[in-house]
């Protein structure tokens, strides 16, 4: 059984007063229980996302323990305020680089991408609270324990998380097939965010409007596209080799 099983009303309690992050809440469709409305209001309180589910569902993840008719899934990373960590990385130096994922769901993906942003020198991986893979233990396996290193911020909006970096002087860079410029010909030297949306949908088109620039993987084959993880790890190591080139040249 999973570790970051919360099977019942007390170990999802115990966990909220505990201030640990949740990742979300499966509860019995219909679900009737006196200690319910008090603990749906906490979880809602706190922006945990609650997901109504059969009865088996939940009898599957118990594995006969009682669950009362709700199973959390604990966070197994701790996760870290946007607003935190971008003054703390202008405080100490650093020229921030942050990958962004809208709508990416593949733990796997998620994963080996967050295992490529750490080595690659990136400074966060930034993944809406609804709509995005559950950084479990199947995402710090594919990461390679990259996840224990790599922060990860989970805003509740991720608009208003774009609108923040932006006024906090980071660029966002878009990754599209349909962008004209290559991803080498975009300056990514100064404070970036790269910005990844799903494969087939891509990025939202409110979420791309607000990005600053727009860039393409040249494909040179008979393939289209590619893989958003391996998309994602080409674009780290282009603004990887830029900031070594411009830091040679300083």
């Amino acid at each position: 059984m999973s570790k970051d099983l919360l099977i019942g009303v007390h170990p999802i309690e115990e966990a909220l007063n505990a201030h640990k992050d949740i990742d979300r809440v499966l509860v019995r469709r219909g679900l009737n229980s006196p200690a319910w409305p008090e603990l749906k209001a906490r979880l809602q309180n706190n922006q945990v996302p609650i997901q109504q589910v059969p009865v088996e569902k939940l009898d599957s993840l118990a594995r006969g323990k009682p669950h009362q008719g709700v199973v959390g899934f604990a966070a197994a990373i701790q996760y870290q305020q946007l607003e935190d960590l971008v003054p703390f990385l202008y405080e100490q130096g650093k020229v921030p680089l942050f990958l962004l994922l809208d709508g990416v769901t593949d733990v796997r993906n998620v994963g080996a991408m967050a295992r490529t942003a750490e080595g690659l020198g990136a400074h966060a991986l930034i993944l809406p609270r609804h709509g995005a893979a559950r950084l479990g233990e199947d995402a710090i396996r594919a990461s390679a324990g990259a996840l224990h290193h790599l922060p990860v911020c989970r805003p509740d909006n991720l608009l208003a998380a774009a609108d923040y970096l932006r006024a906090s002087g980071i660029q966002l860079v878009a990754a599209t097939e349909k962008a004209w410029k290559t991803a080498p010909q975009a300056d990514m030297t100064g404070p970036t965010c790269l910005c990844m949306g799903a494969e087939g949908a891509g990025l939202r088109a409110d979420l791309l409007a607000r990005t600053d620039d727009q860039v393409s993987i040249s494909l040179r084959g008979r393939v289209e596209s590619l893989n958003v993880g391996i998309a994602a790890g080409i674009l780290l190591y282009v603004v990887d080799m830029q900031r070594q080139l411009a830091a040679e040249q300083e």
